[in-house]
């Protein structure tokens, strides 16, 4: 699956020295707004466990991890809307992803430029809101003014979605994103092709200096706050920090991250909180030949998530065969586990659980 985060904030906050640290692409990072003009795009595995330990129990000749696409977006300012800081070109770049990852600076640092001249999360966070929502409201004027036209044709049909619209225009025009917008699934077909940029789902990253990474700051509990209004989720890290992390190898990592006195890495537990957010789960394919984690979307059935491979697969299904991950991990391998009577024949309508290992049986 195609999946792209795109991570986006003011100038000078940390979006392209994390966006390094991510995808060790050598995106420049520089002390002064719009340093990232084009999008720079990584491709970035997504930390798994249960990979490895599949592989080490099947010893393939090759193992590949689920990824994901992050795109570095350059910083945004007041009045991008309206076309500063080369925002309409930025912000066109928004409407392509996934995710937006709203990187916010959560450190104080006079010797870092801050483009509004100050540290305040509330307040960058609502440029940012508020140039998305004024995009969005540039948008949909567009289609009301369309359909207003239209309506006096008397098409009922039309004249629902007009009712939608002029909705939705209202609450774009109170300062309300487009996501907290009340709306079924049928009326939202009215607006489904503009591809609002307020209606994305969000990830705060909070970047703090290192002495407020285990602690955070009051900064980070003003991100929180904000974050909690809509359900959205938050990750702390520190920048500098990732940014050596990303330089070290596997066992240099592990010893630096416990002498920090932290768990793992701000950049995983990055990627694993976009992964959730984007409500995506992971199923196993296991053999000699490669042991590879393939991403869906929670709720896949069998067919579905067989199309991920091959839409052959899909068109063709037969059956799954498949195995949970505890099981093929605690027996040690796929014979072991059928022995055991732990392989089971899945169908059409089996929904894909997160960590099962799966054969597909299909019809060319």
């Amino acid at each position: 699956m195609s999946l792209k985060c795109g991570i986006v904030g003011l100038p000078n906050v940390g979006k392209s020295t994390l966006f390094n640290a991510l995808s060790n692409a050598g995106a420049e990072a520089a002390n002064f707004p719009f340093c990232t003009i084009d999008p720079n795009v990584g491709l970035v595995t997504v930390p798994d466990t249960r990979l490895d330990k599949l592989s080490n129990l099947v010893e393939p000749k090759q193992t590949l991890p689920a990824t994901i696409e992050f795109v570095d977006i350059a910083g945004l300012v007041k009045g991008a809307s309206e076309g500063k800081g080369k925002g309409n070109a930025f912000l066109s770049h928004i409407r392509e992803v996934d995710l937006i990852v709203h990187v916010v600076r959560c450190f104080d640092d006079g010797d870092v430029i801050h483009v509004e001249g100050s540290v305040d999360p509330a307040r960058d966070i609502g440029i940012i809101e508020d140039e998305l929502i004024l995009k969005d409201l540039e948008s949909v004027e567009k289609r009301y003014d369309t359909l207003k036209k239209q309506v006096r044709s008397g098409d009922k049909k039309l004249a629902a979605e007009f009712a939608v619209v002029e909705r939705l225009k209202e609450h774009l025009e109170e300062g309300n994103t487009a996501r907290t917008f009340d709306a079924d699934e049928e009326e939202r077909k009215a607006f489904k092709d503009l591809f609002l940029l307020s209606a994305k789902p969000v990830l705060y990253a909070c970047n703090v200096s290192e002495e407020d990474l285990n602690t955070g700051n009051s900064h980070v509990e003003t991100v929180k706050e904000i974050a909690a209004q809509h359900d959205d989720q938050i990750v702390t890290f520190c920048a500098k920090i990732e940014a050596e992390i990303a330089e070290l190898d596997e066992d240099e990592k592990e010893m630096f991250l416990e002498e920090l006195g932290v768990e793992s890495a701000g950049l995983d537990r990055l990627i694993q909180a976009a992964y959730s957010n984007l409500g995506l789960i992971t199923y196993f394919t296991a053999g000699p030949k490669e042991v590879r984690a393939w991403t869906i979307r929670k709720g896949y059935k069998a067919p579905q998530a067989a199309g991920v491979i091959h839409t052959d697969f899909e068109r063709g299904f037969i059956r799954a065969e498949t195995i949970a991950y505890n099981d093929y991990v605690e027996l040690g391998s796929e014979k072991a586990a059928r022995d055991a009577g732990k392989m089971r024949q899945e169908g059409k309508d089996y929904i894909v659980k997160d960590g099962d290992v799966m054969l597909f049986r299909f019809n060319v």
